[in-house]
């Protein structure tokens, strides 16, 4: 039972803060739980990041003005290589998908905090719609021909049967494999800082000696938490990347 109230994994549990039950249609249940929360907190993060770094139409750029700037750019960049600068007007989707997922990686770096992208729904549900949007675009792009995507080019045709549902397979794995990869990242980074956390807290405790030995494994600690930082934005960037390349194959079928 112990390891249970103590487990690494019990900072991914979905709980209710607010309750509500209205008489309104019998009884309606209304709550707000801690995913709920800290999605409307990682949107409201994004919008004052914005709001901070326009520098007030201020001709000497502030910090803040200088890395929204960096953070457009490297955005535009990946948009450009990605789908190319004839489809920038997928732009302000993947800009947004960006800072979304940023700012929800990195607000769960708080302790106590809870991780949006921990959540396999949410991660799944990121992925899911993106599939379905990109496979949408691409029918209503391509009609009929959307379909010659399963068949590769070059292929001899007796190996035709074979290789169609093979790449029907992989074409539907995208559906899950992007919020997968976010989901599993996030969830390894933040159960080993649990764990590790869970063994210095009652070494530094346990007397002068000991707490002055855990000041080395204190130290990868804290490594270990500005590597999990880096994470919070590769994870949005590579998220990105991946959704821009669906994108190019939905709209050049290739």
């Amino acid at each position: 039972m112990s390891f249970l109230l103590h487990s690494p994994l019990e900072q991914f549990e979905v709980s209710s803060l607010v309750n509500l039950q209205l008489p309104v249609l019998g009884y309606t249940n209304i709550s707000l739980t801690n995913l709920g929360l800290y999605t409307i907190i990682a949107v409201y993060l994004s919008l004052a990041f914005h709001f901070v770094a326009s520098n007030n139409k201020s001709v000497i750029p502030s910090r803040w003005s200088i890395s929204l700037e960096s953070s457009f750019a490297s955005v535009h960049s990946l948009v450009k290589a990605q789908i190319g600068a004839a489809n920038e007007v997928y732009l302000p989707f993947i800009y947004s998908l960006f800072f979304f997922i940023l700012f929800a990686n990195l607000s769960g770096n708080v302790p106590y905090g809870f991780t949006v992208t921990t959540s396999i729904i949410v991660a799944l549900g990121l992925s899911v719609t993106i599939f379905l949007g990109v496979t949408i675009l691409s029918l209503s792009l391509h009609k009929l021909h959307f379909f010659s995507f399963f068949v590769p080019t070059g292929a001899p045709t007796a190996l035709i049967p074979l290789l169609v549902p093979i790449e029907i397979i992989s074409y539907l794995a995208r559906a899950v494999s992007l919020g997968v990869r976010l989901f599993a990242n996030m969830v390894a980074g933040h159960t080993l800082l649990k764990i590790l956390s869970g063994f210095l807290a009652p070494m530094f405790t346990s007397g002068i000696i000991a707490a002055v030995v855990t000041l080395l494994p204190f130290t990868i600690f804290v490594a270990l938490i500005g590597l999990e930082i880096a994470v919070s934005f590769i994870q949005a960037y590579v998220f990105c990347i991946l959704t821009a390349s669906y994108l190019k194959d939905a709209i050049d079928l290739h």
